[in-house]
């Protein structure tokens, strides 16, 4: 079974259902148009139509503080290494969220293997739900072609009149199917509905940037000197906000944190930023990217040309995250207009 049917009368059943088996991660409303993703048991805490959360379903996957080992030096060079899981179930995530994961699985399946972030990942069931309008004016998903499902997800959901469509894309998610006896057969009425709604939104979700997505990395690679980078970069504050709430930044520093009696402690990892003039600092003071003009080139270049180089898949999931939550008011999309603008 790959296509199944879910009337929306049924779908608190299907919550309770899941956080009855483990605990469930939803979509949920902060007030003031905002969201983040937290712990729901039933369908009243979920906000099904919402706008990007703050922070992407990253922090699941990789937290923002994460023990790697723990150690004990009172009796010898005693270390344990330390894989922090639990099973969780992320519903009701956006394809562009769907997106940004696909592209974590990439470089942490890359070498060296990263097997803390593998092992979490494998605890993790994904529901995903389709965007039938635009977030807002930030988002950019169409230009990136992530306004559609690309895979990625255990169950798909799709709304339609009565219904939710569900596309079952894994064992797993054939399994919730079939234990919760929730589910109807596929019909002809809501194929033609969801052909109806995949027509518009064709019509709605226009590439917001007047480029070609094969374009984009070309973009970059001839605009690299070009002044469009100092004026964001005079603009830029250097606070980290757009590497902290993308969905695809992976960067991170590794410490040690011990015991006040410094005995014992523990390695860990947290989240880091291109952004910080420390970051490309080496021994010696010297840095790789002192200016700011430097250093959101940098970001920019690693969303849409570094990753096609090694990947051939562009890093920007078109969330609209980065330029939602600027504090200088530094958009995406008017960046790459600009880009296009100075080279033609």
């Amino acid at each position: 079974m790959n296509q199944t049917l879910l009337p929306k009368t049924r779908l608190d059943d299907f919550i309770r259902f899941l956080s009855a088996r483990q605990k469930v991660i939803a979509p949920v409303s902060l007030g003031n148009n905002q969201y983040k993703f937290d712990e729901v048991s039933s369908l009243d805490e979920i906000s099904l139509h919402y706008i990007p959360t703050i922070l992407p379903p990253k922090k699941y996957y990789m937290p923002q503080h994460e023990t790697l080992l723990k150690y004990d030096v009172s009796k010898g060079q005693e270390m344990e290494a330390v894989v922090e899981v639990e099973e969780l179930v992320l519903f009701g995530v956006h394809t562009c969220d769907l997106a940004g994961i696909q592209c974590l699985n990439m470089v942490f399946s890359d070498r060296p293997k990263d097997l803390h972030y593998l092992i979490r990942k494998n605890y993790l069931t994904l529901i995903g739900l389709e965007c039938n309008d635009y977030c807002d004016s930030y988002a950019n998903c169409a230009m990136l072609r992530n306004h559609l499902p690309k895979g990625g997800h255990d169950l798909f959901f799709t709304e339609l009149a009565d219904c939710y469509y569900v596309h079952v894309n894994t064992h797993r998610g054939d399994e919730l199917v079939e234990k919760s006896g929730l589910f109807d057969e596929m019909n002809t009425q809501a194929e033609g509905e969801l052909a109806e709604l995949r027509t518009r939104k064709k019509e709605r979700f226009k590439s917001e940037v007047a480029i070609r997505y094969q374009d984009i990395p070309r973009l970059f690679d001839e605009t690299f000197e070009s002044p469009v980078w100092e004026d964001v970069g005079n603009r830029c504050l250097a606070c980290g906000n757009c590497t902290n709430v993308c969905p695809t930044c992976y960067c991170f520093d590794v410490m040690d944190e011990p015991d006040l009696d410094l005995t014992k402690g523990r390695r860990i990892r947290v989240w880091d930023s291109c952004q910080h003039e420390v970051f490309a600092k080496v021994a010696g003071g010297e840095s790789f990217r002192e200016e700011r003009k430097d250093r959101k080139r940098h970001r920019f270049n690693r969303k849409f040309k570094y990753p096609v180089d090694r990947y051939r898949r562009i890093f920007c999931t078109g969330c609209g995250r980065c330029s939602r939550t600027c504090m200088a008011k530094i958009d995406l999309k008017e960046t790459i207009n600009a880009l296009m603008e100075e080279r033609e």
